[in-house]
Protein backbone atom coordinates (compact mmCIF):
# COMPACT_ATOMS: atom_id res chain seq x y z
CA UNK A 1 0.00 0.00 0.00
CA UNK A 2 1.43 3.42 -1.19
CA UNK A 3 1.46 6.75 0.88
CA UNK A 4 0.86 9.24 -2.24
CA UNK A 5 -0.84 11.85 0.56
CA UNK A 6 -2.10 12.11 4.05
CA UNK A 7 -5.86 10.83 2.88
CA UNK A 8 -3.95 7.87 1.80
CA UNK A 9 -2.09 7.65 5.11
CA UNK A 10 -5.56 8.04 6.87
CA UNK A 11 -6.82 5.36 4.60
CA UNK A 12 -3.92 2.64 5.80
CA UNK A 13 -4.25 3.32 9.26
CA UNK A 14 -7.98 2.66 9.16
CA UNK A 15 -7.45 -0.37 7.18
CA UNK A 16 -5.07 -2.12 9.50
CA UNK A 17 -6.99 -0.35 12.57
CA UNK A 18 -10.10 -2.43 11.31
CA UNK A 19 -7.76 -5.79 11.10
CA UNK A 20 -7.31 -4.96 15.18
CA UNK A 21 -10.70 -4.25 15.71
CA UNK A 22 -13.50 -6.33 17.71
CA UNK A 23 -16.13 -8.26 15.62
CA UNK A 24 -19.44 -10.69 17.18
CA UNK A 25 -19.66 -13.54 15.90
CA UNK A 26 -23.52 -14.14 14.87
CA UNK A 27 -25.11 -17.26 15.95
CA UNK A 28 -23.48 -17.55 19.64
CA UNK A 29 -22.72 -13.99 20.31
CA UNK A 30 -19.53 -14.48 20.96
CA UNK A 31 -16.77 -11.32 20.70
CA UNK A 32 -13.45 -11.72 19.61
CA UNK A 33 -10.95 -8.94 20.27
CA UNK A 34 -9.40 -8.47 16.65
CA UNK A 35 -9.84 -10.51 13.11
CA UNK A 36 -7.27 -12.25 13.37
CA UNK A 37 -7.66 -16.28 13.96
CA UNK A 38 -4.44 -18.59 14.05
CA UNK A 39 -5.90 -21.17 12.43
CA UNK A 40 -5.65 -25.12 12.95
CA UNK A 41 -1.70 -26.50 11.82
CA UNK A 42 -1.00 -30.07 12.15
CA UNK A 43 1.36 -30.48 15.59
CA UNK A 44 2.24 -34.32 15.31
CA UNK A 45 3.66 -34.04 18.71
CA UNK A 46 1.27 -36.53 20.33
CA UNK A 47 2.88 -39.92 21.01
CA UNK A 48 2.32 -42.45 17.91
CA UNK A 49 -0.65 -43.56 17.69
CA UNK A 50 -2.13 -40.76 19.28
CA UNK A 51 -3.00 -39.58 22.64
CA UNK A 52 -4.05 -36.25 24.70
CA UNK A 53 -1.98 -32.74 24.63
CA UNK A 54 1.03 -32.66 26.42
CA UNK A 55 3.64 -30.67 27.91
CA UNK A 56 5.23 -29.42 24.14
CA UNK A 57 0.79 -28.75 22.99
CA UNK A 58 1.02 -26.42 26.23
CA UNK A 59 4.09 -24.88 25.41
CA UNK A 60 3.54 -24.14 21.89
CA UNK A 61 -0.22 -22.86 22.42
CA UNK A 62 1.04 -21.13 25.67
CA UNK A 63 3.19 -18.78 23.25
CA UNK A 64 0.08 -17.93 21.12
CA UNK A 65 -2.04 -17.32 23.79
CA UNK A 66 -0.33 -14.39 24.44
CA UNK A 67 -0.02 -12.81 21.51
CA UNK A 68 -3.37 -11.11 21.94
CA UNK A 69 -4.95 -12.92 18.90
CA UNK A 70 -9.09 -13.40 18.46
CA UNK A 71 -9.62 -16.73 17.58
CA UNK A 72 -6.49 -19.74 18.15
CA UNK A 73 -8.06 -23.52 16.43
CA UNK A 74 -6.64 -26.43 17.53
CA UNK A 75 -4.81 -28.60 15.12
CA UNK A 76 -6.97 -31.53 13.91
CA UNK A 77 -8.53 -33.70 16.90
CA UNK A 78 -9.52 -37.25 16.05
CA UNK A 79 -12.60 -38.32 17.04
CA UNK A 80 -11.80 -41.70 16.11
CA UNK A 81 -8.49 -43.05 17.43
CA UNK A 82 -8.56 -45.63 14.20
CA UNK A 83 -8.76 -43.19 11.55
CA UNK A 84 -5.50 -40.96 12.64
CA UNK A 85 -4.18 -38.64 9.88
CA UNK A 86 -0.15 -39.03 10.34
CA UNK A 87 0.17 -40.89 13.70
CA UNK A 88 0.93 -37.97 16.45
CA UNK A 89 -2.90 -36.72 16.67
CA UNK A 90 -4.40 -35.76 19.83
CA UNK A 91 -7.40 -37.77 20.18
CA UNK A 92 -10.60 -37.76 22.10
CA UNK A 93 -10.70 -40.12 24.73
CA UNK A 94 -12.77 -43.25 24.85
CA UNK A 95 -14.47 -41.59 27.94
CA UNK A 96 -14.91 -38.15 29.48
CA UNK A 97 -13.53 -38.57 32.76
CA UNK A 98 -12.51 -35.80 35.19
CA UNK A 99 -8.64 -37.28 34.64
CA UNK A 100 -9.05 -37.29 30.97
CA UNK A 101 -10.41 -34.18 30.76
CA UNK A 102 -7.33 -32.48 32.79
CA UNK A 103 -4.71 -32.36 29.78
CA UNK A 104 -7.94 -30.73 27.61
CA UNK A 105 -8.51 -28.08 30.36
CA UNK A 106 -4.74 -27.04 30.36
CA UNK A 107 -4.78 -26.70 26.91
CA UNK A 108 -7.97 -24.38 26.78
CA UNK A 109 -6.36 -22.34 29.81
CA UNK A 110 -3.41 -21.49 28.03
CA UNK A 111 -4.78 -20.92 24.76
CA UNK A 112 -7.46 -18.46 27.20
CA UNK A 113 -3.61 -16.38 28.14
CA UNK A 114 -3.59 -18.14 31.65
CA UNK A 115 -0.34 -19.93 32.78
CA UNK A 116 1.57 -20.26 35.81
CA UNK A 117 5.24 -20.07 36.05
CA UNK A 118 7.48 -20.81 38.39
CA UNK A 119 9.91 -17.81 39.96
CA UNK A 120 12.53 -17.31 42.98
CA UNK A 121 9.37 -16.08 45.03
CA UNK A 122 7.22 -19.30 44.14
CA UNK A 123 4.74 -19.62 41.37
CA UNK A 124 3.12 -16.98 39.40
CA UNK A 125 -0.05 -16.90 37.95
CA UNK A 126 -0.75 -15.21 34.67
CA UNK A 127 -3.59 -14.14 32.47
CA UNK A 128 -4.08 -11.55 29.36
CA UNK A 129 -6.80 -8.52 29.12
CA UNK A 130 -8.33 -10.12 25.96
CA UNK A 131 -7.96 -13.61 25.56
CA UNK A 132 -8.85 -15.70 22.30
CA UNK A 133 -11.63 -17.96 21.73
CA UNK A 134 -10.26 -21.17 21.94
CA UNK A 135 -11.62 -23.45 19.60
CA UNK A 136 -11.06 -27.20 19.13
CA UNK A 137 -10.38 -28.55 15.34
CA UNK A 138 -12.61 -31.69 14.86
CA UNK A 139 -11.57 -34.46 12.47
CA UNK A 140 -11.88 -37.85 11.09
CA UNK A 141 -9.24 -39.67 8.53
CA UNK A 142 -11.62 -41.65 6.39
CA UNK A 143 -10.23 -43.21 3.95
CA UNK A 144 -6.83 -40.76 3.75
CA UNK A 145 -6.06 -42.45 7.22
CA UNK A 146 -2.75 -44.72 6.34
CA UNK A 147 -1.79 -48.10 6.29
CA UNK A 148 0.61 -48.07 9.20
CA UNK A 149 0.38 -45.20 11.24
CA UNK A 150 -3.47 -44.91 10.81
CA UNK A 151 -4.01 -46.69 13.99
CA UNK A 152 -5.91 -49.73 13.14
CA UNK A 153 -4.44 -53.17 12.50
CA UNK A 154 -2.55 -53.53 9.10
CA UNK A 155 -5.23 -55.99 7.75
CA UNK A 156 -7.93 -53.75 9.12
CA UNK A 157 -9.21 -50.87 6.20
CA UNK A 158 -10.57 -47.44 7.02
CA UNK A 159 -13.85 -46.28 6.75
CA UNK A 160 -15.24 -44.11 3.87
CA UNK A 161 -18.45 -43.24 2.48
CA UNK A 162 -17.50 -45.95 -1.15
CA UNK A 163 -14.59 -48.03 -1.40
CA UNK A 164 -12.42 -46.23 -3.34
CA UNK A 165 -8.85 -45.54 -2.66
CA UNK A 166 -6.80 -42.72 -1.97
CA UNK A 167 -4.73 -42.54 -6.16
CA UNK A 168 -1.73 -41.27 -7.45
CA UNK A 169 -1.34 -41.98 -10.89
CA UNK A 170 0.86 -39.06 -12.71
CA UNK A 171 4.21 -39.59 -10.71
CA UNK A 172 5.37 -43.02 -11.99
CA UNK A 173 5.39 -46.46 -11.10
CA UNK A 174 7.24 -46.41 -7.96
CA UNK A 175 4.99 -43.69 -6.73
CA UNK A 176 1.97 -45.37 -7.49
CA UNK A 177 3.61 -48.72 -5.52
CA UNK A 178 3.91 -46.13 -2.57
CA UNK A 179 0.55 -45.02 -2.76
CA UNK A 180 -0.15 -48.30 -2.66
CA UNK A 181 1.21 -49.24 0.21
CA UNK A 182 0.38 -46.24 1.97
CA UNK A 183 -3.27 -46.12 0.96
CA UNK A 184 -6.30 -49.38 1.12
CA UNK A 185 -8.76 -49.49 -0.10
CA UNK A 186 -11.17 -48.61 2.48
CA UNK A 187 -14.70 -50.77 3.62
CA UNK A 188 -18.01 -48.62 2.68
CA UNK A 189 -19.64 -47.64 5.72
CA UNK A 190 -23.09 -49.34 6.66
CA UNK A 191 -25.93 -46.93 8.49
CA UNK A 192 -24.20 -48.21 12.08
CA UNK A 193 -20.89 -47.26 10.91
CA UNK A 194 -22.48 -43.86 9.99
CA UNK A 195 -24.49 -43.68 13.33
CA UNK A 196 -20.88 -44.12 15.03
CA UNK A 197 -19.62 -40.90 13.16
CA UNK A 198 -22.28 -38.89 14.32
CA UNK A 199 -22.25 -40.24 17.85
CA UNK A 200 -18.26 -39.19 17.49
CA UNK A 201 -18.29 -35.68 16.68
CA UNK A 202 -20.87 -34.98 19.43
CA UNK A 203 -18.88 -36.33 21.38
CA UNK A 204 -15.41 -34.36 20.52
CA UNK A 205 -17.88 -31.19 21.23
CA UNK A 206 -18.21 -32.60 24.49
CA UNK A 207 -15.20 -32.79 24.89
CA UNK A 208 -14.42 -29.44 24.25
CA UNK A 209 -17.31 -27.74 26.01
CA UNK A 210 -16.25 -29.56 29.13
CA UNK A 211 -13.05 -28.64 28.71
CA UNK A 212 -13.16 -25.15 28.59
CA UNK A 213 -13.18 -24.49 24.95
CA UNK A 214 -15.47 -21.82 23.20
CA UNK A 215 -16.46 -23.91 20.59
CA UNK A 216 -14.97 -26.36 17.90
CA UNK A 217 -14.65 -26.43 14.06
CA UNK A 218 -15.36 -29.28 11.96
CA UNK A 219 -12.64 -30.35 9.71
CA UNK A 220 -14.47 -30.51 6.44
CA UNK A 221 -11.91 -30.20 3.87
CA UNK A 222 -8.69 -31.62 2.44
CA UNK A 223 -10.43 -34.96 1.58
CA UNK A 224 -11.36 -36.21 5.10
CA UNK A 225 -14.20 -38.19 5.89
CA UNK A 226 -16.82 -35.56 5.91
CA UNK A 227 -15.56 -34.09 2.69
CA UNK A 228 -15.35 -37.28 1.47
CA UNK A 229 -19.40 -37.68 1.60
CA UNK A 230 -19.59 -34.23 -0.47
CA UNK A 231 -17.75 -35.32 -3.25
CA UNK A 232 -18.87 -37.73 -6.41
CA UNK A 233 -15.22 -38.51 -6.21
CA UNK A 234 -15.63 -40.24 -3.20
CA UNK A 235 -19.01 -41.20 -2.86
CA UNK A 236 -20.97 -43.19 -4.92
CA UNK A 237 -23.50 -44.38 -2.54
CA UNK A 238 -27.27 -44.71 -3.35
CA UNK A 239 -28.87 -44.43 -0.31
CA UNK A 240 -30.06 -41.36 2.31
CA UNK A 241 -26.18 -40.08 2.34
CA UNK A 242 -25.25 -40.18 -1.45
CA UNK A 243 -23.69 -37.41 -2.84
CA UNK A 244 -26.72 -36.31 -4.79
CA UNK A 245 -27.84 -32.42 -4.26
CA UNK A 246 -31.10 -33.36 -1.14
CA UNK A 247 -28.20 -36.51 0.44
CA UNK A 248 -25.53 -34.77 0.41
CA UNK A 249 -24.71 -32.53 3.38
CA UNK A 250 -27.23 -35.07 5.49
CA UNK A 251 -24.28 -36.70 7.74
CA UNK A 252 -22.97 -32.82 8.74
CA UNK A 253 -26.25 -31.79 9.30
CA UNK A 254 -26.74 -34.94 11.69
CA UNK A 255 -23.51 -34.08 13.64
CA UNK A 256 -24.16 -30.17 13.49
CA UNK A 257 -28.13 -31.17 14.99
CA UNK A 258 -26.42 -32.81 17.52
CA UNK A 259 -23.65 -31.34 18.80
CA UNK A 260 -26.28 -28.08 19.18
CA UNK A 261 -28.29 -30.55 21.22
CA UNK A 262 -25.34 -31.17 23.72
CA UNK A 263 -23.75 -27.63 24.40
CA UNK A 264 -25.03 -24.11 24.99
CA UNK A 265 -26.25 -21.66 23.00
CA UNK A 266 -23.13 -19.43 23.21
CA UNK A 267 -21.02 -22.73 22.01
CA UNK A 268 -19.50 -21.19 18.96
CA UNK A 269 -19.36 -23.37 15.99
CA UNK A 270 -17.57 -23.55 12.87
CA UNK A 271 -16.77 -25.48 9.70
CA UNK A 272 -13.76 -25.71 7.21
CA UNK A 273 -15.20 -25.43 3.39
CA UNK A 274 -12.17 -27.17 1.00
CA UNK A 275 -12.79 -25.22 -2.56
CA UNK A 276 -10.63 -28.34 -3.95
CA UNK A 277 -12.20 -30.94 -2.81
CA UNK A 278 -15.06 -29.99 -5.92
CA UNK A 279 -13.00 -29.73 -8.62
CA UNK A 280 -11.01 -32.46 -10.40
CA UNK A 281 -7.65 -31.18 -12.00
CA UNK A 282 -8.68 -32.41 -15.22
CA UNK A 283 -11.92 -30.83 -15.24
CA UNK A 284 -13.17 -28.37 -18.15
CA UNK A 285 -14.06 -25.09 -17.67
CA UNK A 286 -17.78 -26.67 -17.98
CA UNK A 287 -17.25 -28.69 -14.99
CA UNK A 288 -15.16 -26.10 -13.04
CA UNK A 289 -18.26 -23.61 -13.25
CA UNK A 290 -20.46 -26.12 -12.78
CA UNK A 291 -18.51 -27.37 -9.53
CA UNK A 292 -18.66 -23.62 -8.12
CA UNK A 293 -22.42 -23.89 -8.44
CA UNK A 294 -22.15 -27.19 -5.96
CA UNK A 295 -20.35 -25.61 -3.43
CA UNK A 296 -21.84 -22.55 -3.37
CA UNK A 297 -25.37 -24.37 -2.52
CA UNK A 298 -23.55 -26.29 -0.07
CA UNK A 299 -22.20 -23.23 1.35
CA UNK A 300 -25.68 -21.29 1.01
CA UNK A 301 -27.53 -24.35 2.75
CA UNK A 302 -25.25 -24.79 5.40
CA UNK A 303 -25.03 -20.86 6.16
CA UNK A 304 -29.23 -21.01 6.23
CA UNK A 305 -29.12 -23.28 8.90
CA UNK A 306 -28.34 -20.62 11.01
CA UNK A 307 -25.95 -22.51 13.52
CA UNK A 308 -22.43 -21.82 12.23
CA UNK A 309 -20.34 -19.00 13.37
CA UNK A 310 -17.85 -18.95 10.55
CA UNK A 311 -17.07 -20.72 7.49
CA UNK A 312 -13.10 -21.09 6.42
CA UNK A 313 -12.68 -21.40 3.30
CA UNK A 314 -9.61 -23.69 2.08
CA UNK A 315 -8.51 -26.20 -0.27
CA UNK A 316 -6.00 -29.06 -1.80
CA UNK A 317 -6.34 -32.70 -0.45
CA UNK A 318 -3.60 -35.38 -0.77
CA UNK A 319 -4.18 -36.16 -4.06
CA UNK A 320 -3.70 -32.37 -4.99
CA UNK A 321 -2.10 -31.20 -1.51
CA UNK A 322 -2.37 -27.26 -2.18
CA UNK A 323 -2.99 -26.99 1.71
CA UNK A 324 0.27 -28.12 2.72
CA UNK A 325 2.34 -26.04 0.04
CA UNK A 326 4.42 -22.82 0.70
CA UNK A 327 1.66 -19.84 0.27
CA UNK A 328 4.32 -18.47 -2.40
CA UNK A 329 4.23 -21.52 -4.53
CA UNK A 330 0.31 -20.70 -5.18
CA UNK A 331 -0.77 -18.55 -8.73
CA UNK A 332 -2.22 -15.88 -6.11
CA UNK A 333 -0.71 -15.02 -2.68
CA UNK A 334 -4.03 -15.95 -1.07
CA UNK A 335 -5.36 -19.07 -2.96
CA UNK A 336 -9.35 -18.70 -2.53
CA UNK A 337 -9.60 -14.54 -2.34
CA UNK A 338 -11.51 -14.60 -5.27
CA UNK A 339 -13.92 -17.57 -4.28
CA UNK A 340 -14.68 -15.66 -0.91
CA UNK A 341 -15.35 -13.07 -2.06
CA UNK A 342 -18.28 -14.71 -4.49
CA UNK A 343 -19.39 -16.83 -1.56
CA UNK A 344 -19.36 -13.07 0.78
CA UNK A 345 -21.78 -11.87 -2.03
CA UNK A 346 -24.11 -14.45 -2.62
CA UNK A 347 -24.36 -14.27 1.17
CA UNK A 348 -25.05 -11.07 1.25
CA UNK A 349 -28.00 -11.57 -1.16
CA UNK A 350 -29.52 -14.22 1.53
CA UNK A 351 -32.59 -12.61 3.48
CA UNK A 352 -31.90 -10.08 6.14
CA UNK A 353 -33.12 -11.81 8.84
CA UNK A 354 -30.66 -14.95 8.34
CA UNK A 355 -27.57 -15.84 10.09
CA UNK A 356 -25.28 -15.41 7.96
CA UNK A 357 -21.81 -17.14 9.33
CA UNK A 358 -19.02 -14.83 8.87
CA UNK A 359 -16.55 -16.46 6.30
CA UNK A 360 -12.74 -16.85 7.05
CA UNK A 361 -10.17 -16.19 4.75
CA UNK A 362 -6.47 -18.46 4.84
CA UNK A 363 -3.88 -19.21 2.51
CA UNK A 364 -1.22 -16.70 1.24
CA UNK A 365 -1.86 -14.11 3.69
CA UNK A 366 1.77 -12.87 4.25
CA UNK A 367 1.74 -8.94 4.57
CA UNK A 368 0.40 -6.37 6.79
CA UNK A 369 -1.02 -4.74 3.28
CA UNK A 370 -2.68 -7.77 1.94
CA UNK A 371 -4.44 -8.64 5.16
CA UNK A 372 -5.80 -4.64 4.74
CA UNK A 373 -6.96 -5.51 1.20
CA UNK A 374 -8.69 -8.10 1.87
CA UNK A 375 -10.92 -6.82 4.58
CA UNK A 376 -10.97 -3.55 2.50
CA UNK A 377 -12.48 -5.21 -1.11
CA UNK A 378 -15.00 -7.11 1.15
CA UNK A 379 -13.17 -10.91 0.21
CA UNK A 380 -13.63 -11.99 4.03
CA UNK A 381 -14.76 -10.93 7.93
CA UNK A 382 -12.17 -13.15 9.17
CA UNK A 383 -7.94 -13.41 8.53
CA UNK A 384 -6.74 -16.91 8.80
CA UNK A 385 -2.74 -17.37 9.35
CA UNK A 386 -1.27 -20.39 9.65
CA UNK A 387 2.48 -20.91 9.01
CA UNK A 388 2.91 -17.28 9.82
CA UNK A 389 1.91 -17.47 12.99
CA UNK A 390 4.81 -19.54 13.66
CA UNK A 391 7.14 -17.51 12.14
CA UNK A 392 5.65 -14.55 13.94
CA UNK A 393 3.70 -15.86 17.26
CA UNK A 394 2.78 -12.48 18.14
CA UNK A 395 1.70 -10.91 15.11
CA UNK A 396 -1.48 -9.19 16.57
CA UNK A 397 0.94 -7.10 19.08
CA UNK A 398 3.34 -6.57 16.35
CA UNK A 399 0.51 -5.16 14.18
CA UNK A 400 -0.74 -3.15 17.13
CA UNK A 401 2.71 -1.47 17.51
CA UNK A 402 2.78 -1.00 13.93
CA UNK A 403 -0.43 0.82 13.92
CA UNK A 404 0.58 2.86 16.81
CA UNK A 405 4.07 3.70 15.41
CA UNK A 406 2.38 4.62 12.33
CA UNK A 407 -0.02 7.48 13.95
CA UNK A 408 2.88 9.27 15.78
CA UNK A 409 5.17 9.65 12.19
CA UNK A 410 4.45 12.05 9.24
CA UNK A 411 4.83 9.20 6.53
CA UNK A 412 3.47 6.21 7.95
CA UNK A 413 3.80 2.87 5.84
CA UNK A 414 1.71 0.05 6.19
CA UNK A 415 4.20 -2.99 5.06
CA UNK A 416 4.06 -5.15 1.90
CA UNK A 417 7.21 -7.33 3.12
CA UNK A 418 6.07 -10.30 4.68
CA UNK A 419 5.61 -10.51 8.44
CA UNK A 420 8.82 -11.97 8.87
CA UNK A 421 11.56 -14.24 6.71
CA UNK A 422 10.36 -17.35 5.38
CA UNK A 423 12.37 -20.30 4.74
CA UNK A 424 14.46 -21.26 1.85
CA UNK A 425 13.89 -25.40 1.15
CA UNK A 426 15.71 -26.18 -1.41
CA UNK A 427 17.84 -29.38 -1.22
CA UNK A 428 21.79 -29.29 -2.41
CA UNK A 429 24.48 -31.56 -2.67
CA UNK A 430 24.91 -35.04 -1.67
CA UNK A 431 20.84 -34.72 0.55
CA UNK A 432 19.65 -33.48 -2.80
CA UNK A 433 20.48 -36.06 -4.29
CA UNK A 434 19.24 -38.97 -2.23
CA UNK A 435 16.27 -36.80 -1.93
CA UNK A 436 16.13 -36.63 -5.77
CA UNK A 437 16.23 -40.74 -5.83
CA UNK A 438 12.98 -40.79 -3.59
CA UNK A 439 9.56 -41.21 -5.65
CA UNK A 440 8.03 -37.90 -6.52
CA UNK A 441 4.65 -37.94 -5.26
CA UNK A 442 2.81 -34.89 -4.30
CA UNK A 443 2.05 -35.79 -0.60
CA UNK A 444 6.05 -36.26 0.16
CA UNK A 445 7.19 -32.84 -2.26
CA UNK A 446 4.51 -31.39 -0.10
CA UNK A 447 5.74 -33.14 3.23
CA UNK A 448 9.45 -30.71 2.86
CA UNK A 449 7.19 -28.02 4.11
CA UNK A 450 5.03 -29.14 6.34
CA UNK A 451 8.22 -30.82 8.10
CA UNK A 452 10.14 -27.75 8.65
CA UNK A 453 7.06 -25.95 10.01
CA UNK A 454 6.53 -28.96 11.89
CA UNK A 455 9.67 -28.98 13.73
CA UNK A 456 9.57 -24.93 14.51
CA UNK A 457 6.14 -25.93 16.57
CA UNK A 458 8.08 -28.80 18.35
CA UNK A 459 11.09 -26.53 19.09
CA UNK A 460 8.62 -23.58 20.20
CA UNK A 461 6.62 -25.53 22.79
CA UNK A 462 9.73 -26.98 24.01
CA UNK A 463 11.90 -24.13 24.02
CA UNK A 464 8.71 -22.04 25.95
CA UNK A 465 7.26 -24.32 28.48
CA UNK A 466 8.52 -21.76 30.52
CA UNK A 467 9.66 -18.52 28.72
CA UNK A 468 7.67 -15.40 29.90
CA UNK A 469 8.78 -13.63 26.28
CA UNK A 470 5.23 -14.47 24.07
CA UNK A 471 8.18 -14.59 21.30
CA UNK A 472 11.72 -16.22 23.11
CA UNK A 473 13.19 -17.52 20.13
CA UNK A 474 13.63 -17.09 15.88
CA UNK A 475 12.88 -19.68 13.56
CA UNK A 476 15.70 -21.86 12.85
CA UNK A 477 16.66 -20.69 9.43
CA UNK A 478 20.00 -23.25 9.48
CA UNK A 479 17.52 -26.34 9.47
CA UNK A 480 17.55 -27.42 5.75
CA UNK A 481 14.52 -29.56 3.92
CA UNK A 482 16.37 -33.20 3.86
CA UNK A 483 17.24 -33.17 7.77
CA UNK A 484 13.54 -31.49 8.38
CA UNK A 485 11.71 -34.56 7.16
CA UNK A 486 14.16 -36.65 8.65
CA UNK A 487 13.55 -34.99 12.18
CA UNK A 488 10.08 -34.97 12.08
CA UNK A 489 9.81 -38.65 11.29
CA UNK A 490 12.62 -40.15 13.44
CA UNK A 491 11.83 -38.21 16.79
CA UNK A 492 10.36 -39.99 20.31
CA UNK A 493 8.47 -37.76 22.66
CA UNK A 494 10.39 -37.15 25.80
CA UNK A 495 8.72 -36.52 28.98
CA UNK A 496 8.63 -33.12 30.55
CA UNK A 497 11.62 -31.46 32.70
CA UNK A 498 9.93 -30.28 36.05
CA UNK A 499 10.09 -26.71 35.19
CA UNK A 500 7.85 -27.52 32.03
CA UNK A 501 5.41 -28.90 34.00
CA UNK A 502 2.20 -27.64 34.15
Amino acid sequence: MGTSGSGTDEAELEALSNVLSPISLPCSGRKMANKLVKVALYEHLAPMYGGPPNHLHLGLYKTWGRGNWGMIMTGNVQVSREHLSLGRDIIVPNELTEEALRPFNKLASVIHGGFEENTEHGTASHTVTQPALAIMQLSHGGRQSCKFIGGRRLTEAPLAPSPIRVKEDKNGILAGILHRLLFQTPKEMTLDDIDDVVHSFVKGAVLAWKAGFDGIQLHNAHGYLLAEFLSPKTNQRNDLYSAEKENALRLLKRIVDGIKEAVPGDFVLGIKINSADYVNSQSSSDDVESEERRITEHIVSIAKWGHFDFIEISGGDYETPTFMETPNKSRRQAFFSQFSQHIMQTLDSLPADTQKPLILLTGGLRTPSLLCSVLSCNHADLLGIGRGALLRPDLPLYLQKLCDTSKTIADPVIRDSPFEREPELGIRGFSGWVWSRFPRIPLIGAGVEMAWYGNMMRRLGSANASAADPRPLVPDYSLGAFHAVMKLWFWTLSSPRESERM
